[in-house]
């Protein structure tokens, strides 16, 4: 029985990895923050997977800011694959509390890469670091492919460009097995409420049941590759699974503005987002990233993978979810 280990196992990411890996049989080590509050919902229904006989579904106390502790988790559970995907991952956010973020994910993932070669894992594990379609920025070329030169606009995308380069460094002067996934936008019913796709989609379900009158938010003009979390994390395990590690796009090699996801979204409740939809400057970055689309050719030529849900279908079904998810709350 194979043994993966997941950082940031409670995020949307996370959860959904966590999900795959245990239907292909593996025994899942997961990391979570110790908090006075439970931040599980992701993965409650996981939850027959850590009980009886046949439990499958480890939690453990950590973070990534706690190296010693990472060594010895490392070093007790012996995974033989790793999946790092924890970060203070909300790129506005990241302008406001920069040192943590370039902490949780930059310096995280040098922390997290030492831990491996400190356990003696470098010549078993297979390691995976969550980049991401952020590092390009300013682009300066469309579309983006894993040659495009990167461009950061924000502390968090300049955190993840360290990330992103330390997993290659290591790679080539230890032989890690390292893999980094370059994923475009990808949206769920389990993204957190403040990222702009779930706030859309949760408040067309509130605006459809008289819950809320508005709908408040920045820079409508940018252009997104949005895809579906559910098929993404399938590529990352993909990645792990190849005779030599390398880096991949993941994309759906279409870009659509945050008004297209606006439009989709109410239209699928039979409304017109003009009605609702208010500009509100606190919402604007210092600097934006206008533009984003990503060409996935290498990850289906060399892993056979492919997105299958499009943005429209994407914001359908975020809709519908937040529409039951509604009529539960008030239930």
């Amino acid at each position: 029985m194979k043994k993966a280990l997941i950082t940031g196992i409670t995020g949307q990411d996370g959860s959904y990895l966590a999900e795959l890996l245990l239907e292909k049989g593996y025994e899942v080590h997961g990391i979570v923050r110790r908090s006075s509050s439970m931040n599980r919902g992701r993965i409650d229904h996981l939850q027959s997977y850590e009980e009886g006989e046949g439990k499958r579904l480890f939690l453990h106390y950590g973070d990534l800011a706690d190296s010693v502790a990472l060594v010895k988790l490392l070093y007790n559970v012996q995974p033989d694959e790793i999946y790092n995907l924890a970060a203070q991952s909300h790129v506005r956010v990241s302008f406001d509390i920069p040192e943590y973020t370039v902490d949780a994910v930059g310096t995280g993932a040098v922390r997290i890469l030492e831990a491996i070669r400190e356990a003696g894992l470098g010549k078993h594990v297979r390691y995976y670091q969550a980049s991401s379609s952020e590092m390009f920025g300013k682009v300066q070329e469309v579309p983006q492919t894993e040659r495009t030169p990167l461009y950061p606009r924000s502390p968090y995308s300049c955190a993840k460009v360290m990330a992103h380069y330390l997993t290659i460094n290591y790679r080539e002067s230890y032989g890690l097995f390292a893999c980094s996934g370059i994923l475009f936008n990808h949206e769920s019913p389990r993204r957190g409420e403040t990222f702009v796709t779930r706030k859309i989609t949760r408040a067309v379900a509130r605006i459809k049941a008289g819950l809320q009158d508005k709908l408040y938010l920045g820079n409508l003009d940018a252009r997104r590759d949005w895809g579906y979390a559910k098929e993404y994390v399938e590529a990352m395990w993909l990645m792990l699974q190849q005779d030599e590690p390398d880096d991949y796009v993941v994309a759906t090699n279409e870009t659509h503005s945050i008004r297209d996801f606006l439009e989709a979204s109410f239209n699928s409740v039979d409304l017109d987002w003009k009605e609702f939809v208010e500009f509100d400057k606190r919402f604007l970055r210092p600097a934006e990233v206008d533009l984003l689309i990503g060409d996935y050719t290498k990850a289906k030529t060399k892993l056979g993978w492919e997105p299958r849900t499009r943005m429209k279908g994407l914001a359908e079904l975020m809709v519908q979810a937040d529409v039951d998810l509604l009529k539960k709350e008030r239930a």
